[in-house]
């Protein structure tokens, strides 16, 4: 059972961070679509969550040197 969560970032600056954090998301169990909207600092993730937790996704984003939090939107 996957859930879109859509996480934000400010820190986004430059295009050829997109496929970097894209990958890293999409290494986590259970990720089956990560897309990173570099023009909005959007990252819309489809997952299933008893695989890899929203805490788990920030993670990933902060371990390629982004800051990301959950957004309602």
């Amino acid at each position: 059972m996957t859930q879109k969560t859509i996480l934000r970032s400010d820190e986004l600056s430059c295009p050829s961070c997109v496929p970097k954090i894209e990958k890293a998301l999409s290494a986590l169990p259970g990720v089956a679509k990560a897309e990173v909207r570099f023009n909005t600092g959007k990252i819309e993730i489809e997952h299933d969550p008893a695989q890899s937790s929203v805490e788990a996704l920030v993670e990933a984003v902060r371990g390629t040197g982004y800051e990301a939090q959950p957004a309602a939107f």
